[in-house]
């Protein structure tokens, strides 16, 4: 039966989580300004989401919290790829209108394909996702009674829904505006900035 307390419960630390910039989030906007896949973007991170948060949940989260080395490792590679795309958002804005995404006509709506593979090297190929879904929403769920944790992962998983469908909306919806040169180059730098200083978290916590 769902618990409505540890459902929101699950719902906040979720979306404390997801919610500040970072790779993903900075990938669905860019996404959206572009016009090109959207849905496909969207529906991509919710799943992976989805499916490292049952992983973390199911037991897996505290098992890697009892591994120091895989543990270390998550950490560690975590704040190295915040650094690398830290640093890449900074040229971006220091590069302006030059790495500002355009609107797509529509003879140049890309493949699917590609558009699949970034969105999943972006989400799998970044160590802090596994540290936010599998290792540390996996080690509250996992620690909750067996009758609790389906809430406490749904309501996480619907943070995720929510966010990410948001974003995308909001970026299709917004794409003259964001795609400003200027603009960009506030987010661009925004997003470089908080990777940065996550990256330092991370390796001091």
């Amino acid at each position: 039966m769902l618990s409505q307390q540890v459902f929101m419960q699950g719902l906040g630390l979720g979306a404390s989580l997801i919610m500040p910039i970072g790779a993903q989030n900075a990938h669905v906007i860019r996404t959206g300004i572009r016009g090109r896949h959207v849905l496909l973007t969207v529906a991509t991170c919710i799943a992976v989401d989805a499916a490292l948060i049952a992983l973390g949940v199911s037991g897996f989260g505290a098992l890697v919290q009892s591994a120091p080395a895989l543990l270390a490792a998550c950490r560690y590679g975590g704040a190295a790829f915040l650094l690398w795309y830290g640093l890449r958002c900074l040229a971006g804005a220091w590069r302006g209108s030059a790495g500002a995404p355009q609107p797509a006509d529509a003879a140049r709506q890309g493949d699917a394909g590609k558009a699949l593979a970034a969105v999943l090297t972006m989400s799998l190929l970044n160590p802090h996702v596994y540290l936010d879904t599998v290792v540390l929403l996996g080690a509250v769920g996992s620690g909750l009674a067996d009758g609790h944790r389906a809430s406490f992962a749904a309501g996480a998983m619907t943070a995720s829904l929510l966010w990410f469908s948001g974003l995308g909306l909001l970026a299709r919806h917004c794409a003259g505006l964001l795609g400003r040169p200027a603009v960009w180059r506030g987010i661009e730098a925004l997003t470089g900035a908080v990777m940065l200083l996550m990256a330092v978290l991370l390796l001091r916590d």
